[in-house]
């Protein structure tokens, strides 16, 4: 009709600067802005749909079953008894097809099949299906399963020296640079101490669930995933069939942290027996099963060097791991992912070895390398600057790099010292006194602080918007929320640029029948999804001027209208029936060419009992820069969270681990202590204004796991400010306090 397609598409590669943003020249104002949720009304409401809670006809409902040996093999499996009982269905095993454990978040081809040999201690080998899922977690009981037992490597200790280097992933697993051995020899001052860290649960709200249906030779599945893009090619391998014949809806997502980037076990068994029953079958994981065979974050042991001058200047940074996993896994915690760059340092060695144990899967949770490793980095830099006399933050500036320190590229943009700075100001840093000396009755007071840091990622992804007839706007693409606000971010992105209120702006997500997304996981999502989503309704910005019969830059697109050349045009009457087109961003030179990542400073006062060893953090604050905030209220809730998370990896969380079977001992919330209201006082965030242009035309960073990184090594340099005991063997939990309290 105006002599355009109804659909193009428009991708981008991030192969150059783009300091120019349609972000910056719109004229909606509602970029950047803390409006609420615009799907918070389903949630509160109990209308958005999680993926237990569709309701299809004919359900069955599957119980998983689970290994009792820690190692071993299957020898028989008798169902006859659990058969028996009403309302049982079948009991159901695919001993070759059932995944052994999940897969990794962005792999595309299937996790380690076959569970007839058990690897881990809570492995899944068959499901229960009843007509009820009571029904079928009580048969589940009565299914006897007979092993083989085999001797397991359960003992990380007893195996460390057995480490061995894994395979390149996100970072190389070894780097040297120039040497170290010979810098702390010469160094002025030196700290040589090792940090440890146990394994941890994402302890997600909503369980790992799977709704499976099969139709005509096609399986849908209703999943709580992270990655519904690379999940559907996962799942197609694990049931060997094509991907066309896998769509996977995640709509709404109740918490991943890592733990749903890829396929967990109950989306195959649910997969296999809705086949094989012909009916929908939904798989709900019990809160221990989730313990038990979804992914953990690896226990870590870190070896912390660091040489310095007299003057401060790090001349050594030295930071050697050792992680676990299962056997066959090539994934490894990155505890040095931020040490590579946070601070300057001419030697250098940062490494990562893999002890293999009979645990169940180590894989990413939030901020997977940074949220552990700078505990170590942060806990080591305190200690430095402890030996030393000086400032902690006094120490950090003097070694602020001008560039990448390793690869010797310059940052895209980088406010370390800005936030260290404020956040001093704001917390009253000045009034921070000597350690072990601000006693307050029976309570011993202190301050910490730690660097923030987390590497910025793009990932391809794609998204399509469509302007009805009557001039609202529709945003597709299989990217997910998890609770981040993405359904908002996408919103408001989409109502900026193609000047609309944003409830004229429906954001459909999670269905991979949609454009594929990023998924939600790395911090990369809304710099990813949202460019996709920008350069869509760039080129809708496009034929609307077209329509309009004026330049682009002349056109002014706000509250529905646009406006150019004196005239006043409601939206719905340029775009006939509707037109859309498709974005498209790819990673490109840009991420090699600089070093991207996103800072900020926590700081941190606790409160620690002279005679019990109580813990009390009493305030806490985090300054940070992320490029552009898209929303303020969403991004302050994301470092809340983060920070939240903080304070439960200092104090309480560890996953213990029975050395004689490797099972998880603490599986629930009841003894896997996450951080309650009661442990978490009111938490401040701040943020500094940043743009960058390297990133993303949106010029913003990934912000959703930034708020962890660093936040429990201020909570560790507190307790030692108060104590005056220092301690390395986290969580800091009240028994490893007490020798060193003064005395009563």
């Amino acid at each position: 009709m105006f002599g355009f397609g109804k659909g193009d598409t428009n991708s981008l590669t991030m192969n150059a600067s783009h300091p120019d943003s349609l972000l910056d020249t719109s004229s909606q104002d509602v970029i950047g802005k803390p409006i609420d949720r615009i799907d918070g009304p389903k949630k509160v409401s109990g209308k958005a749909t999680y993926a237990a809670e569709y309701a299809l006809d004919n359900v069955a409902y599957g119980y998983l079953v689970r290994a009792t040996v820690g190692a071993g093999k299957i020898t028989s499996l008798d169902a006859s008894r659990a058969k028996a009982l009403p309302g049982v269905i079948d009991v159901i095993t695919d001993y070759a097809s059932f995944i052994r454990n999940p897969q990794q978040g962005g792999e595309t081809t299937a996790p380690t099949q076959g569970v007839e040999d058990v690897s881990y201690h809570g492995e899944i080998i068959a499901i229960v299906i009843a007509e009820s899922y009571e029904a079928a977690r009580d048969a589940a009981l009565h299914v006897d399963v007979q092993y083989d037992a085999a001797e397991g490597r359960y003992d990380f200790e007893a195996h460390k020296g057995e480490a061995e280097e894994p395979k390149p992933q996100q970072i190389p697993p070894h780097h040297d640079q120039g040497d170290i051995d010979q810098a702390m020899a010469d160094a002025a001052f030196t700290v040589d101490v090792t940090y440890t860290t146990p394994s941890q649960n994402s302890a997600a709200m909503e369980p790992h669930a799977s709704l499976a249906v099969w139709e005509d030779g096609a399986l849908t599945l209703y999943g709580a995933y992270q990655m519904p893009s690379s999940d559907k090619q996962q799942l197609a391998k694990a049931l060997g069939v094509s991907a066309d014949k896998v769509r996977i809806v995640a709509a709404y997502v109740g918490g991943g942290f890592g733990s749903k980037l890829g396929i967990a076990p109950e989306s195959v068994a649910a997969a296999i027996a809705a086949k094989r029953l012909n009916r929908p079958v939904k798989a709900v994981m019990a809160r221990q099963q989730v313990f038990d065979a979804t992914v953990r974050r690896s226990n870590t042991e870190q070896r912390m060097r660091l040489g310095a001058t007299a003057d401060g200047k790090l001349t050594a940074i030295g930071h050697e791991t050792l992680v676990s996993n299962l056997p066959g896994e090539d994934f490894f915690e990155p505890t040095g992912m931020a040490t590579h760059f946070l601070y300057s340092g001419d030697n250098r060695r940062i490494t990562h070895d893999i002890v293999r144990l009979d645990w169940m899967l180590a894989g990413s949770m939030r901020a997977p390398g940074e949220a552990v490793g700078l505990i170590a980095l942060e806990g080591a830099i305190d200690e430095l600057a402890e030996k030393m006399g000086i400032d902690p933050i006094e120490l950090r500036r003097r070694n602020e790099p001008e560039k990448d320190p390793e690869k010797n590229i310059p940052y895209s943009s980088r406010s370390l010292i800005p936030c260290l700075e404020r956040g001093a100001e704001a917390f009253g840093w000045s009034s921070r006194k000597p350690a072990g000396t601000d006693r307050r009755g029976d309570w011993l007071y202190g301050m910490g602080v730690a660097s923030a840091a987390r590497s910025n990622m793009l990932m391809k992804s794609a998204a399509k918007v469509s302007i009805d007839g009557q001039g609202k706007a529709h945003v597709e693409t299989d990217m997910t929320d998890i609770g981040t606000g993405t359904y908002t971010i996408l919103g408001q992105i989409t109502a900026e640029i193609l000047g609309l209120p944003i409830a004229d702006v429906t954001v459909h997500l999670g269905d991979t029948d949609a454009p594929p997304g990023a998924g939600s996981g790395g911090s990369w999502g809304a710099g990813s999804s949202g460019t996709s989503v920008y350069l869509a309704c760039e080129a809708l910005r496009a034929k609307i001027a077209k329509a309009m019969g004026v330049a682009e830059d002349a056109m002014t697109l706000k509250d529905g209208r646009v406006i150019a050349d004196n005239r006043s045009v409601p939206l719905a009457e340029l775009v006939g029936d509707g037109i859309e087109a498709t974005g498209e961003v790819s990673p490109g030179r840009q991420e090699k060419t600089f070093n991207q990542a996103s800072y900020g400073a926590h700081f941190c006062e606790v409160a620690v009992h002279a005679v019990t060893g109580e813990v009390r953090v009493k305030r806490m604050l985090g300054v940070f820069t992320a490029g552009r905030i898209l929303n303020a209220k969403t991004a302050r809730s994301q470092c809340l969270g983060g920070m939240t998370f903080g304070i439960g990896c200092a104090l309480s969380e560890e996953l213990v681990h029975d050395p004689r079977n490797g099972k998880i001992v603490n599986r629930d919330l009841g003894e896997y202590h996450v951080p309650v209201n009661a442990d978490v006082p009111q938490l401040e965030v701040e943020f500094l204004p940043e743009r960058d242009i390297q990133a993303n035309p949106l010029h913003a960073k990934g912000i959703g796991e930034l708020g962890i990184c660093g936040a429990a090594g201020a909570v560790g340099n507190a307790i030692y400010n108060a104590t005056g005991v220092r301690v390395r063997d986290f969580p800091v939990t009240l028994d490893k306090l007490l020798e060193g309290l003064p005395a009563v």
